[in-house]
């Protein structure tokens, strides 16, 4: 019996956008922004919305911008 584990649980995402420089930050705050997947000023990933991301989000509140995806 095999069981398809995509049906149904459609979890909702969040969208990350990095609005702020990482240059002057610590080496910590940009290796979080680096697992955030964000490079550039303006760059946007769209992250699944799990309390690992949202721990990382809470590290760098200032440098970036998030927006709830249904």
């Amino acid at each position: 019996m095999t069981t398809n584990r995509t049906s149904g649980n459609r979890t909702s995402g969040i969208k990350v956008t990095l609005v702020r420089s990482r240059i002057g930050i610590k080496p910590k705050q940009r290796g979080t922004i680096r697992a955030l997947g964000l490079h550039r000023i303006g760059s946007t990933n769209t992250l699944p919305d799990r309390p690992e991301v949202r721990g990382m989000i809470a590290r760098v509140p200032h440098l970036i911008k998030v927006e709830e995806l249904p």
